[in-house]
């Protein structure tokens, strides 16, 4: 993609404003915690502890709009906090300009590596570089730079007190999580009565998982109907596959695949009624003639063999799917002996330790955080100084644009740059005419501001560029409390924050953080990871005694890195750069064998034998040739080499040699081979000029 292209493209994305489901009660409860703390300091304090105090109750509620699952109160308490000390070493180091630029510096690269631990973290950390630049304008003394720091933390307090008095749909995120997962089930089920080999996106169930990972606290009060549907759908999965397939399922044609179509639409309707239930709160309805379908006929089309054990085993997950949605609605103390186990979320404190063990794998200088970490400091000291300098006044906007703007990856900085500066030209002068026509006194300051805080919390999640035209007219208004003028706050600020958009762009464009060299590397572990989830279930089919404990986490490794690789071939597909090893279309190929072979061990593990039965000695030996292949192979899709897979041929052709081609583990081990060839034909060397030639 050529750049005039890729700038076209992230313009374009930037600019763009979606339609979402929209939460009035919660921003409206968000901008009271602004209305309280800034009403109570402009009657009992001064202007410029109510702008303080303001900026630490919008932060703070912002904090809590994020897509985290740890309760909101203590992530406005954490980001209150944080506000209220980078302000307080602010104050501090104000006076000093070369000292001011240390502390922005040593800021700015911490927040840039907190990306390291999270997106959240990373947009927290960043918050508290914009807070900074603005509080530390407003005059005070160092007394008076730990009451602006306090007033910070008791804006947060608020956030978080109000959370907790008005509770507003109570584990609504992880309701809303479990139900997609449910719903997204749904149509994979009526996706593969038209299409036996559709693929499914794991990420709804990667999400729902990242929802019910609770602290025990968490525990003692998730309603039990969170308790325990997400572990039967993830059951479900597989045996959806293996029903619908035609080599190991229902046959292509005829009456069994008539049945296994009815037994799939019954499945989405079911799992459709379980989501609406989880997600509203309400009991399961399910129709009698849907639960008419889940039953075993008397007369009619049958299934057989290997469909007929994965319809059988079909509908006891489904009853046992509704049985769960069913669950008492309310929270429960459990008794001893009843609580169910829970996936485990580390407390504060435990998230220390993991939090430094991230920061440490990307403190190098070839990982993308670290570069962004030193490209967004660079760029915050560089636009601090130029600021400065400038006679505009205001300079703090410069680095303030540049750090909102900048992120990791090449899209997000470009789209909201362009998403930046059109949303800030839109708020500001918006801010500044009503100023004009109203000349409103510092209480109606404040509530035009709190209106401002109201409808960024509302449209938080239309796109970028609406909270840039929020964030404007919030702080013309907010600053009008201080008294500043609306006529120097529209040019000055347009520039400058056209300048930082500037600085940050120029920076990526200079000293880039490319995806698409990467992919390979992220092909190959996703490679590694397929592979692992592969022989970890062959092992089960060799030694049934070998259970199911490995199987699940060979798989969460495999979602994690298929999401890893389609982020990045996402992020790479807008960055203006040619192919460095991989085409697109090879790139589409690879993709489509490596999901392939995700599927074929999936639907093995639809089957996985009971731990007293025989074992297989040819899955052994499969599993042998392949573990022995499977390193070479990830190394030479790094090292643009073809992938050889001479030796699982060779004991694959052996095993069917000895007890032909029927059963689960044959048939699905063939799809296994003829995945890793169409992998090493897509990688192949020369593969790029066969892949135009056929285009053409």
């Amino acid at each position: 993609m050529t750049w005039a292209s890729a700038l076209k493209k992230t313009a374009r994305a930037g600019l763009t404003i979606e339609r979402v489901t929209l939460e009035p009660l919660v921003a409206v409860r968000g901008a009271c915690g602004v209305a309280v703390v800034v009403g109570l300091m402009l009657a009992f304090g001064s202007p410029a502890l109510a702008v303080s105090s303001a900026f630490g109750a919008f932060a703070s509620g912002l904090a809590t709009f994020q897509r985290s699952w740890r309760p909101r109160p203590l992530l406005a308490l954490a980001v209150a906090g944080v506000l209220g000390l980078s302000t307080f070493l602010g104050y501090l180091a104000a006076a000093h300009l070369a000292l001011f630029v240390a502390l922005l510096a040593v800021w700015t690269l911490l927040s840039g590596m907190a990306w390291a631990v999270g997106p959240v973290t990373g947009f927290v950390a960043t918050q508290t570089i914009a807070v900074m630049l603005v509080t530390v304008t407003l005059p005070t003394s160092v007394a008076g730079a730990a009451e602006h720091a306090a007033l910070i933390l008791v804006g947060g307090l608020v956030q978080a007190a109000l959370i907790v008095v008005f509770p507003i749909r109570p584990w609504g995120r992880q309701r809303d999580a479990l139900a997609d997962a449910l719903a997204a089930e749904a149509d994979y089920a009526r996706r593969l009565r038209h299409d036996p080999v559709a693929h499914f996106d794991p990420q709804p169930l990667m999400q729902a998982r990242s929802a019910a990972e609770l602290t025990p606290r968490q525990a003692r009060s998730r309603p039990r109907q969170l308790g325990g549907a997400r572990g039967v759908a993830e059951r479900i999965r597989p045996v959806l596959a293996s029903l619908a397939d035609p080599v190991v399922g229902a046959p292509p044609e005829g009456p069994g695949r008539d049945r296994a179509r009815e037994l799939l639409g019954a499945a989405a309707d079911v799992l459709d009624a379980v989501a609406r239930a989880i997600r509203r709160g309400r009991p399961v309805r399910v129709t009698p003639e849907v639960m008419a379908t889940l039953e075993v006929p008397e007369s009619g089309p049958r299934l057989d063999g290997a469909a007929r054990r994965s319809a059988l085993r079909l509908m006891a997950l489904l009853a046992d799917v509704v049985e769960a949605g069913d669950e008492p609605l309310r929270a429960t103390r459990p008794t001893a002996g009843t609580e169910r186990r829970h996936l485990l979320r580390p407390t504060v404190a435990g998230l220390v330790p993991v939090a430094w063990r991230a920061l440490r794998r990307e403190a190098r200088w070839s990982s993308p955080v670290g570069r962004h970490a030193v490209r967004v400091t660079t760029v915050a000291c560089v636009g601090y100084l130029l600021g400065t300098a400038l006679p505009l006044g205001h300079g703090y906007w410069v680095p303030m644009t540049s750090v909102m703007v900048m992120r990791p990856d090449f899209a997000q900085t470009y789209q909201r740059g362009v998403a930046r500066f059109v949303g800030t030209l839109v708020g500001v002068w918006a801010g500044a005419g009503i100023m004009a026509l109203t000349h409103p006194g510092p209480p109606v300051c404040a509530a035009l501001a709190v209106v401002s805080v109201g409808l960024l919390y509302l449209l938080m999640r239309t796109g970028y560029i609406v909270v840039s035209a929020c964030i404007g007219a919030y702080i013309v208004f907010l600053l009008g409390i201080a008294g500043e003028g609306w006529s120097q706050t529209v040019q000055a600020r347009l520039a400058l924050t056209l300048l930082g958009g500037v600085l940050a762009l120029a920076a990526y464009a200079l000293w880039p953080t490319w995806e698409t060299p990467r992919l390979r590397d992220r092909l190959a572990d996703w490679l590694r990871t397929n592979g692992d989830y592969a022989l970890a279930v062959l092992d089960a089919h060799a030694r049934p005694e070998n259970r199911k404990r490995r199987v699940r986490e060979a798989l969460l490794d495999a979602r994690a890195a298929r999401l890893e690789w389609e982020e990045a071939a996402a992020r790479a597909q807008q960055e203006p750069v040619r192919h460095r090893g991989i085409s697109r279309a090879a790139e589409r190929a690879a993709e489509s064998a490596l999901a392939t072979l995700g599927r074929a061990a999936m639907l093995m593990e639809a089957h996985l034998p009971g731990p007293d039965a025989e074992p297989d000695p040819g899955a052994g030996e499969f599993a042998a040739a392949l573990r022995a292949a499977l390193p070479d192979a990830v190394t030479a899709v790094r090292e643009r080499r073809r992938p050889d897979w001479s030796a699982p041929h060779a004991a694959l052709a052996a095993w069917v040699a000895r007890v032909g081609d029927e059963g689960v583990a044959v048939r699905g081990s063939e799809l296994i081979v003829e995945a890793l060839d169409e992998l090493a034909e897509a990688l192949a060397p020369g593969q790029r000029g066969r892949n135009r030639a056929a285009r053409r």
